[in-house]
């Protein structure tokens, strides 16, 4: 058994039974003095959304040092700090970039979560977010007193809510809800958190649900059939 794996691997001519065309084989005669696994190097490929380029407008000012990204606009004021695996180049043009600071699985995860982040710092300071949600149901409504909304949404008192700082809440016609401003993470959290009062159930579709949600509806029971 020992003699067989110490031998050499010689050409092979084979015939294609198909084809009926022969077909060499060309293996290099190394010796084979052990049976085991070989492990084959991971290679992280670069993420297609970390590659690209992150467009700044000329009213947005950035502030890096080190680590620290500083990104300041029209509407606001917003700061990231960056892991190791990552770092920010700022070119002649003008344009930024995101690039992995090293070559392991962790940072191919976080270049493209980063420059994810960083594009919409750049756009939130700038242009600005909102999320739209509209509550349907009979008595359902909603109100902006002072920095609440308020929401009634069928249950014995109504729903108090306090607007965060740098969020703008707008009611129109009572059921349609707009959040905005320039943080799209604290837009989207507190959007949430009021979809989290009376998320819409699938039978009648009452609730409070996004503007452009789809509810997959259910059938209710039937009746005894005759």
């Amino acid at each position: 058994m020992a003699s067989s794996l110490t031998s050499t691997f010689q050409t092979s001519n084979l015939r294609s039974v198909f084809l009926g065309e022969r077909n060499v084989n060309c293996v290099s005669s190394v010796p084979v003095n052990r049976v085991g696994f070989l492990r084959k190097a991971v290679v992280c490929k670069e993420s297609r959304i970390g590659k690209q380029p992150i467009q700044v407008p000329s009213n947005v000012t950035l502030t890096l040092e080190g680590q620290d990204l500083k990104v300041k606009g029209p509407l606001g004021e917003l700061s990231q700090t960056y892991p190791r695996e990552v770092k920010l180049e700022r070119e002649e043009s003008g344009i930024i970039r995101v690039r992995k600071a090293m070559e392991t699985r962790r940072a191919s995860q976080m270049h493209g979560l980063f420059r994810t982040l960083t594009d919409n710092m750049v756009v939130g300071v700038s242009k600005g977010f909102e999320k739209k949600l509209q509550l349907i149901g009979v008595g359902y409504r909603a109100t902006v007193e002072a920095k609440d909304l308020v929401l009634n949404l069928g249950f014995s008192h109504p729903v108090r809510m306090a607007i965060p700082d740098g969020i703008k809440v707008k009611v129109e016609e009572n059921t349609r809800i707009t959040v905005s401003g320039y943080d799209k993470s604290a837009i989207g959290q507190f959007a949430a958190s009021v979809r989290r009062w009376r998320p819409p159930e699938p039978y009648k579709g009452k609730g409070v649900k996004y503007a452009d949600e789809v509810v997959r509806r259910k059938e209710g029971k039937a009746g005894k059939k005759k």
